[in-house]
């Protein structure tokens, strides 16, 4: 498929998908989505990648839904560009491989929903992050209102929430909404060295490690501990990975070189 909305770029096991409306702020209208849903499909199924960056072209992550395809008075059209925001972001969350989303300015609504389904937050500085749901008059349908609270806390999230509050990239950072804040020239070359270290571990285990920590978030603490042991047990009757030996013995020759 020839993709017009955004650039999709594999290499040495990373691929970076980029959202491409930088005229638009990145806004999610049905052209943008349908390629993005297309490229996520191509790069687990192509098995092409161990770990996968998103990002956006220009001076913005994603402005969220684009106003002008929501205008349409085609009820029908934007219902279904609502369900296929869902379908992108239910893609983003389910996807085998680990993503790191590298937030290059405003994340909001729609576009916090997109980072919010990533595995890893990258800041970098100058963004900002919001939901402005109830600003427009929707209820959402991606998980802010139940993936916000779990990361920064109720208060912190009813705030943003109820008030379309706007935080900083340094405020997401402390909060746990972001794993860190990058300067904004470095951004792009942090979240690829960062693809780098996540690609040269054990790919399997990274990805049960995301399935091991995405269920066991729906458990207690009992459950997730009982979780990871049937997980290690599984791991152990299926044999040690054939790269074991070779993996041990090249972190003891890191340790005393």
């Amino acid at each position: 498929m020839k993709y017009e909305n955004i650039l999709l770029e594999t290499r040495d096991r990373i691929a970076r998908v980029t959202l491409n409306r930088p005229q638009a702020l990145n806004a999610l209208n049905g052209p943008l989505l349908t390629e993005v849903a297309s490229s996520l499909q191509g790069i687990e199924e192509g098995d092409t990648a161990d770990v996968l960056i998103l990002t956006g072209a220009g001076k913005a992550f994603c402005a969220g839904m684009d106003l002008h395809a929501l205008s349409t008075p085609d009820k029908k059209e934007v219902a279904n560009l609502f369900l296929l925001v869902g379908r992108v972001i239910e893609q983003l969350r389910n996807l085998k491989l680990p993503v790191i989303v590298a937030v290059n300015g405003p994340a909001v609504t729609g576009g916090l929903e997109l980072a919010l389904a990533c595995d890893i937050v990258l800041a970098g500085e100058g963004s900002v992050f919001g939901d402005t749901h109830a600003r427009v008059g929707i209820m959402p349908g991606g998980g802010d209102s139940q993936i916000l609270p779990r990361l920064v806390g109720m208060v912190k999230a009813k705030e943003m929430l109820f008030a379309s509050r706007l935080v900083s990239a340094q405020e997401a950072e402390r909060t746990g909404l972001a794993a860190r804040v990058v300067a904004a020239d470095k951004l792009q070359s942090e979240a690829w060295s960062l693809a780098e270290s996540i690609r040269d571990n054990d790919p399997s285990v990274v990805r049960r490690l995301k399935r091991l920590v995405n269920e066991g978030m729906r458990l207690d603490l009992n459950g997730g501990l009982m979780l990871e042991q049937h997980e290690f047990q599984n791991y152990l009757r299926a044999g040690l990975p054939p790269d074991f030996i070779e993996r041990v013995r090249a972190v003891l020759q890191r340790k005393t070189g």
